[in-house]
């Protein structure tokens, strides 16, 4: 994240001020909706809009967006379990990047969306990722506003994800925690590993869902949000999502991909207040795995 100190001859600024007139972020708005989203950090902590800064206060920021000119709307079949004027819950299927990236090629979650949702830079409404071989359930802000809002519910967990994994292997108890810093790894920048520079804080919770023949179906909830999170995680503790090609084993099962399903989300609606719980089946292929697992000898 970029930082910028506080000139002395800026002392006592509202936050919004600065950070608005920064060549990086250009606008109230986005400065706005990025403090809102607790994605702006004074001296380590999230501060509200209104907070005055001090001379040599160090403020974070995310890293700039591309343009939106670079995202042209794509036709695509999506499901979209629930939907209203502020926020849409999409089922994403596997195969699918969430927003453009450097390296990514193709259409991606958002070129579905455009017209559906409104805001700046490439990745306008998203609130939260999926890897792309990971299916299923997640949230988007049709507006800025509504995208704020958001964004600061996660930050307090106040989105409660749950996942669907098939692991190798059996927890030595019928549900635990798994609470270990990840970061991209020391030697392969390309995984996420415990072995850090960087670590970043992630706590992870299972249920043992059904014990099968050598493996387990795990209902997983996120208490944090990291890249690959679940998949390092279970991992770490010796049971691997099965067809996991990077933290795994690769195929197996007739399985091209992990069998992670992001099966259930549940938070209460920023705008309304009234409860919004939308669940989600297995997709055919890991609905066929899951069958071939109880079995498997």
């Amino acid at each position: 994240m970029p930082t910028v100190a506080v000139p002395p001859d800026r002392a006592g600024e509202r936050l919004d001020r600065f950070l608005s007139t920064h060549p990086e972020i250009g606008s109230r708005t986005r400065a706005e909706r990025l403090i809102e989203g607790g994605q702006v950090l004074v001296d380590g902590a999230a501060r509200p809009k209104r907070h005055r800064l001090a001379a040599g206060a160090e403020v974070q920021f995310p890293e700039p967006e591309q343009t939106q000119a670079t995202v042209e709307a794509v036709e695509m079949e999506l499901s979209v379990p629930y939907r209203d004027e502020w926020l849409l819950v999409v089922d994403k299927p596997a195969g699918l990047v969430v927003h453009p990236a450097p390296g990514t090629r193709g259409p991606t979650l958002v070129h579905g969306l455009v017209g559906e949702v409104s805001g700046d830079g490439a990745r306008p409404g998203i609130v939260h990722r999926l890897d792309r071989n990971t299916s299923g359930l997640l949230v988007v802000a049709r507006d800025d506003k509504t995208l704020g809002r958001l964004q600061g519910m996660l930050r307090r967990r106040r989105i409660h994800r749950t996942y669907l994994a098939l692991v190798r292997g059996r927890p030595p108890s019928q549900r635990g925690t798994i609470e270990a810093p990840i970061g991209r790894d020391r030697r392969d920048p390309t995984r996420i590993s415990l072995d850090t520079a960087s670590p970043r804080d992630a706590v992870t919770h299972f249920t043992l869902a059904e014990a099968l023949p050598g493996r387990s179906l795990l209902e997983v909830e996120l208490e944090t949000g990291r890249t690959h999170q679940i998949r390092v995680h279970l991992a770490a503790i010796g049971h691997p999502i099965c067809g996991d090609p990077v933290y795994g084993y690769g195929e197996e099962l007739g399985l091209s991909r992990q069998f992670l399903h992001a099966s259930r989300l549940r938070f209460v609606h920023p705008v309304t207040g009234e409860e919004v719980d939308v669940s989600s089946p297995l997709p055919a292929d890991l609905a066929l795995a899951l069958d071939a697992a109880r079995t498997a000898g």
